[in-house]
């Protein structure tokens, strides 16, 4: 089976599990695990913020930020394809009490031109604006990438309306490298940054938050409301950086690999999708012209051995990661290639 659904399928290794098997543990609700003090020291040092704090997930990763930055009745601005806004079971309004205001950006990502027309003037009428939350890279626009000058010039003008800016950096390392820049560069400016693990880079579980010092001393009292105060999860941690340490330069590998996927979708009759914009591990194309619906198209094709996900109507998403090779590819594109000329008879 060719696995396409995300990057997050993928399974440990054997030196990962070695790793995960010989991690030193303590008690971290006590702050005593000296491998994930290790794991958030050094993803603090690599993002260029004062402290880190490790989580069970992305999603706890994000709310945790939120709850941190914000008061019950605020606003916060996103994009309407963000998975903050799409994805997390509309847990900002649950836990934190906040409102989102959502913007239409270009494949997810927003102009400072968008964000400073919808800040909210000082009205008893309106709720305050607080917070603007990033994706980088964005997921329902096909793995795009806010660049270093874009970054830096919504921060700037975040900052000079005294708001904060969450980076929902789930798959940063993957925009760094397609960039041709560092997480710290991308991250640069930004009050809070979360990165997940168990994505591209390939460990099972685990996510970590990084901001300054005092606002990790806050979100770590949110993490244990939450429920995501754990014990001896060194365990965990120990497989993240084994992934810091040896999956993140081969991301190039899936990189490379999405876009072969795409361009030569791009030459089958009835798929549309643009290889051009395909700069990192996700792709996402359109099969109305085969004449399925996105359901049918993927469920033909689960047949044949291919794993993809319906992402709209006619929309489906594949995406690239250690565990799918070249060879993968390949077959994959056989497959698909068979199943359309068999379906067009």
């Amino acid at each position: 089976m060719i696995d396409l659904r995300s990057d997050t399928v993928t399974k440990p290794g054997q030196a990962m599990r070695e790793a995960i098997a010989t991690a030193e543990v303590g008690d971290d609700v006590l702050a005593e695990d000296p491998t994930v003090n290790l794991l958030q020291d050094k993803m603090a040092s690599l993002l260029g913020k004062g402290a880190g704090l490790f989580v069970p997930s992305g999603t706890m990763a994000n709310q945790v930020a939120i709850k941190t930055h914000i008061q019950p009745g605020d606003e916060i601005l996103i994009d309407q394809d963000a998975h903050i806004y799409y994805y997390e079971c509309a847990a900002t309004a649950v836990i934190a009490g906040g409102q989102f205001q959502c913007l239409q950006g270009d494949n997810g990502i927003l102009s400072p031109e968008a964000i400073a027309a919808a800040i909210r003037p000082q009205d008893i009428h309106q709720p305050p604006s607080r917070l603007i939350c990033l994706e980088n890279t964005h997921n329902r626009g096909g793995g795009t990438i806010y660049t270093v000058e874009r970054t830096t010039s919504i921060t700037k003008l975040v900052s000079d309306q005294n708001m904060k800016v969450h980076l929902d950096g789930a798959r940063l390392f993957n925009a760094a490298l397609a960039a041709g820049t560092t997480v710290q560069e991308l991250s640069r400016g930004v009050d809070s940054v979360s990165i997940c693990f168990s994505k591209g880079l390939g460990a099972p579980v685990g996510s970590v938050l990084c901001g300054s010092a005092d606002f990790i001393a806050e979100a770590r009292r949110f993490r244990k409301m939450f429920g995501g105060g754990m014990r001896q999860v060194g365990i965990l941690a120990a497989a993240c950086l084994y992934a810091l340490d040896h999956h993140v330069e081969r991301l190039q590998e899936d990189h490379e690999n999405a876009r072969r996927l795409a361009f030569e979708l791009a030459q089958m009759d009835g798929i549309q999708v643009e290889p051009e914009q395909v700069v990192t591990n996700i792709v996402i194309f359109d099969v109305a012209g085969t004449g399925l619906d996105a359901d049918s198209f993927v469920d033909k094709l689960s047949t044949e051995g291919v794993l993809m996900i319906p992402f709209g109507p006619t929309t489906v998403r594949a995406v690239t990661h250690m565990d799918v090779s070249t060879a993968d590819i390949d077959r994959a594109l056989e497959i698909i290639a068979r199943f359309l000329k068999s379906s067009s008879r």
